[in-house]
């Protein structure tokens, strides 16, 4: 029996990933974790053989939890379940160690696939990130700034800008007409995507990769 922990923000997606694996005969869900912090103290403890991982998770993102999972023990299997399509996220998931990556709109097939092939000691990417990957290392040449330095939505430039602007966070919901939990999830964001550490380098990499053309 594979023994599979879930880790992410969301309820409903943790929710529905239970019911797509509920009944199949070789799973079995022992646990999840809605923060970073919460799923290293309980994986301690449950050890379970592969972990569904979110990359935007509040505080401890899924990138730093992957890595401090894999620091105190390396035989852990984490496959990435995030919504993000950017080579760059991809490719820090993998640096990181992670053994696979499905986008939030997979399947019930794909996602069982994946947890059996990393359980198996494979790799698996869906087809929507496999060819993200291979398409990366097609156009390495021609397009390598822009695999490093992913592309910020219209929104997360404007908040971007007035971050730089030093405006507080309640200063910029005001300001877009947008609630300070939102502005906190782009910012949230804009550091996974870049993977800025905190918003001091986040506004570093925008003035040195110009980010808000």
């Amino acid at each position: 029996m594979i023994k599979v922990f879930i880790v992410d923000d969301h309820k409903m997606v943790i929710e529905g990933l239970m019911l797509l694996l509920q009944n199949h005969e070789k799973i079995n869900v022992v646990g999840f974790a809605l923060s970073g912090e919460d799923a290293i103290e309980q994986i301690k403890v449950i050890r379970p053989d592969v972990i569904l991982m979110d990359i935007n998770l509040p505080g401890l993102n899924g990138i730093e939890t992957t890595k401090r999972l894999l620091s105190t023990d390396p035989d852990i299997k984490i496959i990435a379940i995030s919504m993000h399509k950017e080579t760059s996220l991809i490719k820090l998931m993998l640096g990181q160690g992670a053994k696979g990556y499905v986008l939030k709109n997979a399947g019930q097939d794909e996602v069982i696939e994946a947890i059996t092939s990393i359980y198996a000691g494979k790799r698996y990417f869906d087809e929507t990130v496999n060819e993200i990957i291979i398409n990366s290392v097609t156009n390495q040449s021609n397009e390598k700034e822009n695999q490093v330095i992913p592309k910020l939505s219209r929104r997360e430039k404007e908040v971007l800008r007035l971050i730089m602007d030093e405006c507080t966070t309640q200063e910029i919901a005001e300001k877009l007409f947008i609630s300070f939990g939102t502005v906190e999830t782009h910012r949230r964001n804009m550091l996974i995507k870049t993977g800025a550490r905190n918003t001091v380098g986040l506004v570093k990499m925008a003035l040195d990769f110009d980010l808000l053309k």
